[in-house]
């Protein structure tokens, strides 16, 4: 029996102790990042293959509260209500996958920003399962406008390796990000979802059109980012 016994140590010693030390990096850099400018796993990966990247840190005071609410209302209404998770719309995307249903996906920018913290970008079960736990954990951790400044500078915002609103905002309209008015703004945001193909400097009309309904949203509902603004007021 001892001898099973380290037989099974010895196989399982290696892919344990990997899983320690993937278990330890956003337990430990986490608390790090209340403080230090990380650099995303989509930025590292383009680094590696000597690719270009381009950021810029912006401190959430010189982004415009517009763009901040509008990436908020387009992209998670709910971010300064939940945990990091919103779990009613998870609960949804799970009944939906296990009845082989279309998913969307039920990303928080809590779940974004630990997923390109700490993860990869390719779609899979065992993704969205790792960013659950790492999207509570990020949330117990930072607070809102630090999690939502984080986000607005390792988020893709270009096709060329635009990292970060201030390189999004530069190359689409020549703007720092905190001189955007609300069609700009409404624009930078619609793009987040796919900035390989949508270009906020040339919409098309569907690009406009969908500017349009998040200005319209951020306009009647703003107060609900309240969160990450100073004070807890947006000046919109």
């Amino acid at each position: 029996m001892a001898r099973r016994k380290k037989t099974l140590w010895r196989f399982l010693r290696i892919p344990l102790g990997i899983l320690a030390v993937l278990v330890a990096i956003p337990l430990v850099l986490t608390p790090v990042y209340l403080f230090a400018q990380p650099v995303s796993v989509p930025m590292l990966s383009r680094l590696l293959t000597g690719q270009t990247v381009t950021r810029e840190w912006r401190d959430i005071e010189d982004v415009s509260d517009r763009l901040k609410a509008s990436v908020i209302l387009s992209e998670d209404g709910q971010f300064c209500r939940h945990w990091g998770v919103d779990v009613s719309a998870l609960r949804i995307e799970v009944d939906n996958y296990l009845a082989g249903r279309e998913t969307r996906g039920a990303s928080t920018l809590t779940m974004q920003v630990a997923r390109n913290l700490f993860l990869w970008n390719q779609q899979s079960a065992i993704r969205k399962a790792l960013e659950v736990p790492l999207a509570f954990y990020v949330d117990l951790i930072l607070p809102k406008r630090r999690i939502m400044e984080i986000y607005l500078n390792i988020a893709e915002w270009g096709p060329e390796g635009e990292f970060g609103v201030a390189a999004g905002s530069l190359r689409a309209f020549g703007r720092e990000p905190q001189n955007l008015d609300w069609q700009t703004a409404s624009l930078l945001a619609v793009t987040l979802p796919n900035p390989i193909l949508r270009n906020p400097a040339r919409p098309n009309a569907g690009l406009m059109r969908l500017a349009g309904i998040v200005e319209n949203r951020v306009r009647q509902y703003g107060e609900r980012a309240a969160c990450v603004g100073k004070d807890g007021r947006l000046a919109l």
